[in-house]
């Protein structure tokens, strides 16, 4: 029986969390029982753990990065979240390229935590690099399909029957992140690459500072940053004056190569 239905996401740019809450909502409302949001997408809040046991039902939500769950993330959630017997959702968003092996790593991830994974869904949402790549997604065609999809593995978890394995496609066990290709197609080399601050656009305001999900842009002096950059586009993104960019040439080149490839819609997909 579940009683609890959890939404836990790792979102910098919003896509991830606006997918993994409406499941979590379309469920609760299914089933007629409460849910929480558990938002691990800042640093202070991956500081603790978070276990979950019978009765409770988390649906559990990545960007993709690379074609794989963002590698500073994967250990956290490794360590930090367990399942004990709880049933569970996999669920990763991705930039119309391709979700790769990202939904099978966090699949097999959540069953050896512990989890009873009655579903999985890969769902497109805009890039984080460029307005170029599905804007507008998740859609309200795409919202549909995923209240839908959370509502169908609701019940299956509710059900009380076995939890069969499911088709998720993908590397298993993953052995290697997408390469990024330039417009040359050549691979683009731009790990080290960190936004730069605008200062004549800045006005010091630390938004920044308050939303990276490393905590790399010390609040004392948001033009910098300090500490790893994981190219989420938080920043980038949530700045009020657009201070913030990317201008490494081995970026720019592997985010013109997207758009020149992947403009195509890329297609969701639901295993129940």
């Amino acid at each position: 029986m579940i009683e609890r239905i959890y939404a836990v996401y790792f979102s910098p740019c919003g896509s991830v969390g606006r997918t993994v809450r409406a499941m979590a909502m379309a469920a609760s409302k299914e089933l007629s029982v409460p849910f929480a949001c558990i938002d691990v997408t800042l640093p202070k809040a991956r500081e603790q753990t978070y276990a979950f046991g019978p009765g409770d039902l988390v649906f559990l939500g990545t960007p993709t990065y690379a074609g794989r769950v963002p590698n500073k993330l994967a250990p956290w959630l490794a360590a930090s979240v367990s399942g004990k017997g709880a049933a569970g959702v996999s669920a990763v968003c991705f930039g119309n390229r391709s979700f790769d092996d990202a939904l099978i790593e966090l699949y097999r991830m959540m069953q050896s935590q512990g989890f009873a994974v009655y579903g999985a869904a890969a769902v497109v949402a805009r890039h984080a690099f460029t307005d170029a790549l599905a804007p507008g997604r998740p859609d309200e065609k795409d919202m549909e399909a995923v209240r839908t999809f959370a509502c169908q593995a609701a019940r299956k978890a509710a059900s009380g029957g076995p939890c069969e394995a499911l088709p998720v496609p993908g590397q298993d066990p993953p052995t290697a992140y997408y390469t990024p290709l330039g417009t040359d197609g050549q691979p683009a080399r731009f790990l080290k690459a960190k936004p730069e601050t605008d200062m004549a656009r800045c006005t010091g305001c630390g938004l920044c500072a308050a939303i990276c999900p490393m905590g790399s842009i010390p609040a004392e002096r948001p033009g910098e940053t300090e500490g790893i950059c994981i190219k989420c586009h938080a920043c980038v993104r949530m700045c009020p004056r657009g201070a913030r960019r990317f201008t490494d040439p081995a970026f720019l080149s592997h985010r013109q190569m997207l758009t020149e490839h992947y403009a195509r819609p890329a297609e969701n997909v639901f295993l129940v």
